[in-house]
């Protein structure tokens, strides 16, 4: 689980190919969990070929710093999904890139198998906006998505969002900065349990911490204000099921924003939306397929 508070970017578009591919790949496995070969080509390499990637890893796995796990595949062609051993994450604790994270191995490939599935739709929501940026000339980077980040929401609850996007739109001279809570729903769970995640994001809004003792000052704000300038867009990205069920998810979410009044309060101040991830993978997030949960025509997320 990820400490918000350590989640400061290093913005920028595809790693320099003079930092050591071998390293990349590491820092990579560590910042996202499980990623498929080609995943990491296009994240880490996205000019490159998949024989290039394939040579480091295979390197690296007689090293003993990574596993992997074969996907099922209906065309019966091999492909691994690959994640850091205990050795590998001992390795990277060290990297600047991630330096004071904790680390993040996975014991087995039982326990990978598990966690692959969801993981490896985190990354692929994370690539479509990657390809967008360097496409469009904007700045969103492998170090710009940081996984599994925790907030406190009261009571001794917590929130923990599938992932924090950081995200630089350059237009001209200018540069505006966005920053977004990425929810990847792949329809395992009930619409219903999909739609309360917005209710925890409204509680997160609201929070203000507690001092502990009398020697502390009073909170000052929400404490959300200790991690981001401006509170985060929420941003649904659904799949696993037909056109009609993401819609009435969609729908379920919508009505969410409408019907709970610690909800609507979040919607009059923070952008919320939801899109099909093969859409944004198709289109690009930059294209109109971003439903506003307040209401109103598809859109741009950025322009929600």
């Amino acid at each position: 689980m990820t400490s918000p508070a350590l989640s400061t970017p290093a913005t920028g578009l595809a790693p320099s190919p003079a930092e050591p591919l071998r390293h990349q790949v590491l820092a990579g496995l560590a910042q996202h969990r499980i990623a498929t070969t080609s995943q990491l080509r296009r994240m880490l390499r996205p000019d490159g070929t998949r024989q290039l990637l394939s040579r480091v890893l295979n390197k690296l796995r007689s090293d003993g710093f990574v596993d992997c796990t074969a996907l099922p595949d209906a065309n019966r062609s091999r492909t691994n999904a690959w994640y850091l051993t205990q050795e590998g994450s001992r390795l990277t604790r060290d990297l600047p890139v991630l330096r004071g994270r904790p680390p993040y191995p996975i014991a087995s490939t039982t326990a990978a198998s598990l966690k692959t599935p969801h993981t490896l739709a985190v990354v692929r929501a994370h690539l479509a906006f990657a390809a967008d940026a360097r496409r469009l000339g904007h700045e969103h980077g492998p170090w710009d998505w940081t996984p599994e980040v925790s907030h406190a929401i009261g009571e001794g609850e917590r929130i923990v969002a599938d992932a924090v996007m950081y995200y630089t739109v350059v237009e001209s001279e200018h540069r505006r900065k966005l920053r977004a809570f990425v929810e990847v729903d792949r329809s395992t769970m009930s619409s219903e349990r999909l739609a309360v995640k917005l209710i925890e994001y409204a509680r997160l809004f609201q929070y203000e911490a507690q001092p502990v003792g009398r020697r502390r000052p009073a909170a000052a704000g929400p404490a959300w204000l200790r991690w981001y300038p401006v509170f985060p867009r929420v941003l649904f990205v659904l799949t696993g099921a037909s056109r009609a069920r993401l819609d009435n998810r969609m729908s379920d979410l919508q009505a969410m924003v409408a019907q709970h009044p610690l909800v609507a309060a979040l919607a009059r101040e923070v952008r919320l939306g939801a899109a099909v991830l093969e859409d944004i993978e198709q289109h690009g997030p930059a294209q109109a397929v971003w439903v506003p949960l307040a209401g109103g025509k598809p859109r741009p997320w950025t322009e929600l």
